[in-house]
């Protein structure tokens, strides 16, 4: 019977580029750029890779198709590589990818990279998508702030919260993260803001205002993983271990009747306990040390503590107000600034929550170190709340 992967995959090196408008890059340099700091702090040489996967959402705009793009722009030594893209979780597919093919045995080291330049792209939310299946059956008549504004106002609904008490909930949740942004030269947007900035804030889809949605920047990131064996080989006494890694994707139930009220992420929900039993988890809120999550809008984050069973069920806004996620609360959240303060490169951001957590758990994140951790949580979710699809991963010390 299949008992998972837990502490059968190491990450030995990670590495991200500054996120932002970059005009001065194009993919090849964001992919170099993160790369050459994962190879160094990996130790390894580009030979030693046995195969790679890519993670890029849109197409080949500017990209390009298959795995050609990034042998080309690392000058890989003819191996194996495999592009993938599935929405907004793009890089954490790209993660499971190579650290499947570790745990399988059918490669002893593995990278992982993603990247994406949508400022190029001329559009101001995520890249409008050409006609076909998918588009006709639901894409033409979709906004992301309006579909993730019907989720505030069922949450809303379902748990009684006052309108006024819901938007400083999430309110917080954007103050919160841009805290902690501003403490990260990888930002792209690294200046504080306060409540009357966010309360006041032009309205994009009621309750989301201006500063409850996240933005568009470029970026990529990667890892390279190998296994436990291999990493003390390396001489490595401080290396990160895969404890979990689930994926949920959305069967068509929650777009199809009523059974879901549209208050909650299903796949979430499903995910994280996969995840927490395949880690060996049996209390998260206790046992997650901090956490990296979609934070695409304000309020996703806020009904994303709740699934990830980190909140009572309809206690998230007080867990929110009551700073239990801010930095110095009891489970730190988006303590590099998340999505709110990176923006979201589709392709890069799964890498981007781990690259946070493997510097947290080896004690290198500077002005954002979270004292001790143990457990480190990211949650990638890809496309709206009835159709989606959600990664966790669990990471920790190898020896925890």
């Amino acid at each position: 019977m299949a008992s998972g992967i837990r502490d059968r995959v190491a990450i030995v090196g990670m590495g991200c580029s500054k996120f932002g408008e970059r005009w001065d890059a194009d993919a090849d340099d964001l992919m170099v750029e993160a790369y050459t700091e994962c190879l160094r702090d990996s130790g390894l040489e580009t030979k030693d890779i046995e195969a790679a996967w890519l993670a890029t959402a849109i197409e080949e705009i500017h990209v390009g198709k298959g795995g050609i793009p990034l042998a080309f722009g690392l000058r890989l030594p003819y191996i194996p590589v495999t592009r993938v893209e599935n929405f907004c979780a793009s890089g954490s597919e790209a993660l499971r990818g190579a650290v499947y093919a570790v745990a399988a045995g059918a490669c002893d080291i593995a990278l992982a990279l993603g990247v994406e330049k949508l400022k190029d792209t001329g559009y101001g939310g995520l890249p409008q998508r050409s006609r076909g299946a998918l588009n006709s059956m639901w894409w033409a008549n979709y906004s992301a702030p309006g579909s993730f504004a019907q989720l505030a106002a069922a949450y809303r609904a379902k748990h009684g919260i006052a309108p006024e008490d819901l938007k400083r909930a999430m309110a917080h949740v954007s103050i919160k993260s841009h805290d902690n942004g501003a403490k990260n030269p990888k930002a792209h947007l690294r200046k504080p803001i306060t409540l009357d900035t966010v309360l006041q804030a032009p309205m994009v889809a009621e309750p989301l205002g201006l500063f409850d949605c996240c933005g568009v920047s470029d970026g990529a990131a990667c890892a390279i993983v190998t296994t436990p064996e291999i990493a003390r080989g390396m001489g490595r006494k401080d290396f990160i271990t895969v404890k979990a890694m689930q994926l949920s994707v959305s069967n068509g139930v929650e777009a199809g009747h009523n059974s879901w009220d549209g208050s909650y992420f299903k796949t979430a929900r499903i995910a994280s306990s996969r995840a927490y039993k395949e880690a060996g988890i049996t209390d998260p809120r206790s046992q997650i040390s901090l956490a990296e999550v979609h934070d695409c809008f304000s309020i996703t984050e806020l009904v994303t503590m709740e699934d990830l069973h980190l909140s009572p069920e309809g206690g998230a806004v007080t867990d929110v107000l009551d700073g239990f996620f801010d930095s110095t609360g009891g489970l730190p959240c988006q303590i590099d600034g998340g999505l709110k303060c990176f923006g979201h490169p589709i392709g890069a951001s799964g890498l981007r929550m781990l690259y946070e957590l493997y510097l947290q758990l080896q004690g290198r994140a500077g002005p954002r170190q979270v004292a001790d951790p143990v457990f480190g949580l990211t949650h990638n979710l890809g496309g709206a709340p009835h159709q989606n699809v959600c990664s966790v991963v669990v990471v920790g010390r190898h020896d925890a």
